[in-house]
């Protein structure tokens, strides 16, 4: 991977060396601060495929429901999924949808745990989108849980925000620190891997991550990444990059060029020239 997309760079108007970023859109964001470190079109709103499953894991965990609790699995769950490992009755936990969902970015799991939730598959849309609007994210809106449909939009400054507030529970984030997993179910084992290919490098320590791909959308990736400087934690999400490779060489790219300021960035609250407070849309 590290040798299909050469970093590039570019002098910005102040002359600071910055990222040269082929993606349509990408954001580093600091939590803590609410500051954006750098930007490029971080407000725009794009469809963003399956970072969607981040706020379908963050709703269906809202009530704390029994995720021991048994589901079997409709025809209306795997009809045209794509993705999926899942078939028409399996048998499976909402642990095992939740893994499925997060580590597989199966689309299947996603409809059945919008189908079995308090809220059923209509009413988990409207609350998808009751959350986005709780939590301050001007710029999406949600059509699906799978994030199949294009019409889930979102800005990469929104997806910064979610990743990090998902993060928080560390139902969420355990999950998407997970390489790998097994679900038993009782016609067969499903193994599977993680989409975030930046799982399991030494050079980066991934606190929470989540891919999406559609046509729409292009390659997207949603992640909060940890400095290997003071041990800071920044959200970086990369939006409409043109191959699976090109979004995981971006963030990294975006990371490394951060990790090479940190000293300078975290020094102050607002270092003259990087860091700015995000104008929201």
């Amino acid at each position: 991977m590290a040798d299909t997309v050469t970093p590039r760079y570019k002098v910005d108007a102040s002359g600071d060396l910055v990222p040269d970023l082929h993606a349509a859109a990408a954001i580093i964001y600091n939590p803590l601060t609410n500051q954006i470190l750098w930007e490029e079109n971080s407000q725009d709103q794009r469809s963003i495929a399956s970072i969607t499953k981040v706020m379908t894991a963050t709703v269906f965990l809202e009530n704390n429901p029994d995720l021991t609790q048994p589901v079997t699995i409709a025809r209306s769950d795997v009809y045209q999924a794509s993705t999926t490992k899942l078939r028409l009755n399996d048998k499976v936990t909402a642990d095992d949808l939740l893994h499925l969902l997060l580590i597989a970015s199966d689309n299947a799991a996603a409809r059945a745990l919008a189908r079995v939730s308090p809220y059923g598959s209509i009413g988990f849309i409207r609350r998808m989108n009751e959350k986005a609007a709780e939590l301050g994210l001007k710029s999406t809106h949600y059509a699906d849980p799978s994030g199949l449909l294009s019409e889930n939009v979102s800005s990469a400054f929104d997806m910064a925000r979610l990743i990090t507030n998902a993060s928080n529970d560390d139902r969420i984030g355990s999950i998407m620190r997970t390489p790998q997993y097994t679900v038993h179910s009782k016609s067969r084992d499903m193994t599977f891997r993680s989409t975030n290919h930046l799982l399991g490098r030494s050079d980066v320590e991934v606190r929470a991550g989540k891919t999406g791909f559609i046509s729409k959308a292009g390659y997207c990736l949603a992640t909060l990444l940890r400095l290997p400087q003071g041990g800071q934690e920044v959200a970086v999400v990369v939006l409409g990059a043109r191959s699976n490779a090109a979004r995981f060489m971006e963030t990294q790219n975006l990371f490394n060029w951060l990790s090479a300021k940190a000293t300078t960035v975290f020094a102050t609250s607002a270092p003259l020239g990087l860091t700015r407070q995000p104008q929201q849309q």
